[in-house]
């Protein structure tokens, strides 16, 4: 690790080979948290290449524990999340309307770090069960058309980077490494990110690492969603080509909605705000967002020829009470459930 740090202080650039041998090191404990602490930061400040990002992401992948499924099919909906906006539970809320709508999903994600809530903590809230082990999840992707992948229960080696990330304080490359290290190997996904300007290194590690389509939205009102106040930036790997271009709630016949009208103070609030948009009586702006992102899954899924169709199938989805019924069937002992 000194030797690897000397170099990349001087300003040296690490080749995938190197890098995948420097994260192994780090996830298996071999790297101090002062070594880690500095390599983090130059390479932050400098920026990372996509042969790092590579490398890394593939060493992620090796020290993981691994869901065992078979299927180009499946799809992601974790972001690297840090956008500081306070907004309910989205991505997961995308989760539950693609897997009603017969799309394989294998969500990762993880407890409230930066958030008001977490993915791991709204689906408890919920009643809907998180996945603990492999065999369970691999079950109910089977069975249910969706299983919640709880980050450090697969990722146990990321334990030796935790005090260094911690007492950084700031994102790192961490932040964009996760959810490129999906446990299912999943390889369509719709990535928010907070900052565009990673996107396209982002989409050419994953085309290395195999990805077939991932779209990386960045909402230029700081969202790391698909948003709904204006317009968002969008980067494209579909069949090895990487594009760019932008959409707004206009653009898929939706109007603007407000932000404050997404926005939570606790966990309840979210779940509430996500069974709201199950049911079919969210709010405008809540439904329109969830909508949007949802259609951007069914598209890398294959299912939706582009953004617009993807639209109106999650419209009539939720309208004809398939997302209800779906949800009903998941999520346990709702009667009992309160949102305080």
């Amino acid at each position: 690790m000194n030797d690897i740090l000397k170099r990349v202080v001087s300003g040296e650039t690490l080749s995938e080979k190197e890098a995948f041998a420097t994260m192994d090191a780090i996830m298996k404990g071999e790297a101090t948290t002062g070594q880690l602490m500095s390599m983090l930061s130059v390479m932050s400040y400098r920026g990372e290449t996509v042969n790092e990002m590579t490398g890394f992401v593939q060493a992620m992948r090796e020290n993981m524990t691994k869901l065992d499924v078979q299927d180009d099919s499946v799809v992601d909906t974790c972001g690297t999340g840090g956008d500081g906006a306070s907004t309910f539970n989205i991505s997961t809320a995308v989760s539950i309307i693609l897997a009603s709508m017969g799309v394989k999903v294998a969500k990762h994600g993880n407890r409230k770090v930066s958030s008001r809530s977490g993915s791991a903590d709204v689906l408890e809230t919920l009643g809907i069960p998180i996945d603990t082990t492999p065999e369970e999840g691999a079950k109910a992707l089977q069975e249910k058309g969706m299983t919640f992948m709880f980050a450090p229960l697969y990722h146990q080696a990321m334990k030796h980077a935790g005090p260094a990330r911690k007492e950084l304080g700031f994102r790192t490359v961490f932040n964009l490494l996760g959810p490129m290290s999906n446990p299912a190997n999943a390889r369509r996904q719709l990535i928010g990110i907070y900052d565009t300007a990673y996107a396209e290194k982002m989409a050419e590690a994953l085309y290395n690492l195999g990805s077939k389509h991932v779209l990386l939205a960045t909402g230029r009102d700081g969202l790391d969603e698909i948003t709904i106040t204006g317009i968002t930036d969008l980067v494209e790997l579909k069949d090895g080509t990487i594009s760019r271009t932008t959409v707004t709630p206009e653009d898929l016949g939706l109007t603007r909605g407000k932000l404050e009208d997404i926005q939570i103070e606790k966990t309840e609030q979210s779940a509430a705000m996500i069974e709201a948009v199950m049911l079919g009586n969210a709010n405008e702006s809540a439904t329109t967002i969830v909508t949007m992102n949802a259609a951007a899954g069914l598209y890398v899924a294959g299912k939706a020829e582009d953004l617009r169709d993807g639209v109106k199938q999650v419209q009539e989805a939720i309208q004809t009470g398939v997302t209800r019924r779906y949800f009903e069937s998941v999520a346990v002992e709702r009667e009992d459930r309160q949102y305080a």
